[in-house]
């Protein structure tokens, strides 16, 4: 609990702090709660691009406290923060207290959504290779690894280890969103502008996917909300300093080195459109603008200019592959209703009916969602918000690409990246309608009645997608995932404790790291006396000197497991089921 909380602290207050940083410095002053995005998407490039640098991630620690250390320097004497703490503190403590559920409901900490998504298991092992100095298969394929960075350098940098540092980036994603939602209702009153924060920066997906752990399409969901609000407060409180939308372009490299060139379609997309639409309504372009628009751009360029050949190599991912395993952990199309924030399942992956709830409960939600949306769409192009109209568009085609000419699993992050301008659509104009007074006009009472049901429906929805979150293993090693090469022949018994299987819904884990081969999962008390027929390989916890079976030599240790074959011959035929790559990734059963 202390390490991850510590690794959500560090990050909240480094992105914070070098984020307002980096915005005074380009000419804004006062508080700008866009700061989040824009410091975490620079400790995303800080991180790569020190991590690799001799000392095992030790120097970029050292990088960070130095810009951390010079940022707040900077914002001394500035009355920079009171802002910050009367209208965040609220936020803060209930975006922690969310991002808590999972791991209070399952009374321990650990791996987030174990059984939803094995990939941590992939990232672990890349973060343990990146720190150090190794080349691993993510590495090579040109996989964006800005937040393994980020993990490494909190590793190196609080002593609390890999699985800490992954939960409490995660944590820190979720209370960072809904604080840089504030950036569009910090003129409300508390109790309004809190609630809609909160629905905003953990809409229904984006609260579905921190549940399984998907860190990275949740940091994208999060770098697009922030580059949105940066123009739109760009553009309704301009800036003189040429610098102005080096921050918005800041985010864009921060959504690079975590998503690679998918990331910055979405970001660049929306800027073209809001260009386009700013030039067709002022019909002459201004000199200054165009100014600040070219400095971010080169900004943008230098800063993206080494990972061009990473993101050349991984266009070739299997993610893109429309032939390849499409459905992911996913068990077909999920509703592009669901980035409207009601759907009423712990599970976003299940369709109207599948669960405890009704269907028409379902399509009854959607249907005033989308009527709330529609009516948000409306306002919105009255009250001219041209930044969230260009980025919702782009989100909308973004979405459409995904589905015509992707996959299930592509089309799925796509609505996830998109459900927080899809609240924020709803939530703009109802809390600038809602009243808090009596009596209340007519059209207020509407606003209101409105409000209140929308936030009390989708706050429950978010709430039942972390509750329902399973923790896994407190603890990891990727030394399983090097024994594969050693037992891709044979078939291979991992005998595991009741508590890691039953309790840690370590499975998945296991399977995930030796898949492509046989292999049987099971705990020494069900596997009795007898190895299964055709097993080749053991795989135990423990010590070389005591073989959990007689008949048993030691291949391997890699600590904490030891590799045991067995000395005679074996059956032909082997008891234990085949784990494929894509079976793997949907949860294999033990």
């Amino acid at each position: 609990m202390i390490g991850t909380y510590a690794a959500a602290l560090a990050v909240c207050v480094a992105s914070l702090a070098i984020g307002q940083a980096a915005i005074a410095l380009c000419g804004r002053r006062g508080w700008s709660w866009t700061a989040g995005p824009v410091g975490l998407a620079i400790l995303c490039a800080v991180c790569w691009a020190t991590v690799r640098l001799p000392g095992d991630g030790q120097v970029s620690a050292i990088v960070v406290l130095a810009l951390l250390a010079a940022s707040l320097a900077y914002l001394q004497g500035r009355g920079a923060w009171r802002e910050p703490f009367t209208q965040g503190w609220p936020v803060f403590v209930l975006a922690a207290l969310g991002a808590s559920l999972p791991f209070i409901v399952e009374g321990h900490f650990g791996i987030l959504g174990t059984s939803f998504n094995p990939d941590m298991s992939q990232h672990l092992l890349a973060a343990d290779q990146l720190a150090h100095g190794h080349s691993g298969q993510l590495i090579r394929q040109g996989y964006p690894l800005g937040p393994h960075a980020i993990v490494v350098t909190l590793d190196k940098g609080l002593d609390i280890g890999l699985v800490k540092g992954f939960s409490g980036l995660t944590v820190a994603v979720a209370v960072l969103a809904p604080l840089s939602a504030l950036a569009a209702f910090r003129d409300r009153r508390a109790l309004p502008r809190t609630a809609a924060a909160l629905l905003v920066g953990l809409a229904y997906v984006v609260a579905s996917y921190f549940a399984q752990g998907a860190f990275k399409e949740v940091m994208l969901a999060f770098f697009l909300l922030g580059f949105v609000l940066f123009l739109r407060e760009s553009a309704r409180e301009p800036v003189a300093s040429p610098l102005r939308f080096v921050p918005a372009a800041l985010i864009a490299v921060g959504a690079v080195y975590t998503y690679s060139f998918p990331g910055l379609l979405w970001l660049l997309g929306t800027a073209v459109v809001w260009a386009l639409v700013e030039l067709l309504r002022h019909k002459r372009p201004s000199p200054r603008l165009t100014k600040s628009s070219l400095i971010a751009c080169g900004v943008l360029i230098v800063l993206i200019a080494p990972e061009i050949g990473r993101m050349i190599d991984f266009h070739k991912f299997e993610t893109f592959d429309p032939n390849g395993p499409g459905l992911g952990n996913l068990f077909g199309q999920i509703s592009p209703f669901e980035a409207l924030g009601i759907w009423p399942s712990g599970d976003f992956r299940l369709a109207p009916g599948d669960g405890a709830v009704p269907a028409f409960v379902y399509y009854l939600g959607a249907a005033f969602a989308t009527a709330l949306f529609f009516y948000g769409i409306w306002r919105c192009r009255r009250g001219r918000e041209t930044v969230l109209l260009s980025g919702l568009f782009v989100a909308a085609v973004g979405y459409l690409a995904a589905r015509l000419g992707g996959t299930a699993y592509t089309a799925a992050k796509a609505i996830e990246i998109a459900a927080p301008l899809c609240a924020l659509t709803i939530l703009l104009p109802l809390t600038h309608e809602a009243a808090w007074r009596f009596p209340l006009a007519m059209r207020e009472k509407g606003a209101t009645a409105a409000w209140v049901a929308f936030v009390a429906v989708a706050g429950l929805c978010s709430a039942l997608a972390l509750a329902n979150a399973p923790v896994g293993p407190s603890t990891y090693t990727p030394a399983l995932a090097a024994m594969r090469p050693l037992v891709e022949h044979g078939s291979t018994l991992i005998l595991a404790s009741p508590e890691l299987l039953e309790d840690d819904h370590g499975t998945n884990y296991l399977a995930w790291e030796l898949r492509g081969g046989r292999v049987c999962i099971a705990t020494h008390e069900e596997v009795g006396g007898d190895i299964p027929a055709g097993v080749r390989y053991v795989i135990v916890e423990g010590s070389r000197h005591r073989p959990p079976f007689p008949g048993l030599r030691p291949r391997k240790v890699l600590s904490p497991y030891v590799l045991w074959e067995v000395k005679g011959p074996i059956a032909a035929r082997s008891a234990c089921p085949l784990i494929a790559v894509r079976q793997a990734r949907q949860g294999p059963a033990r």
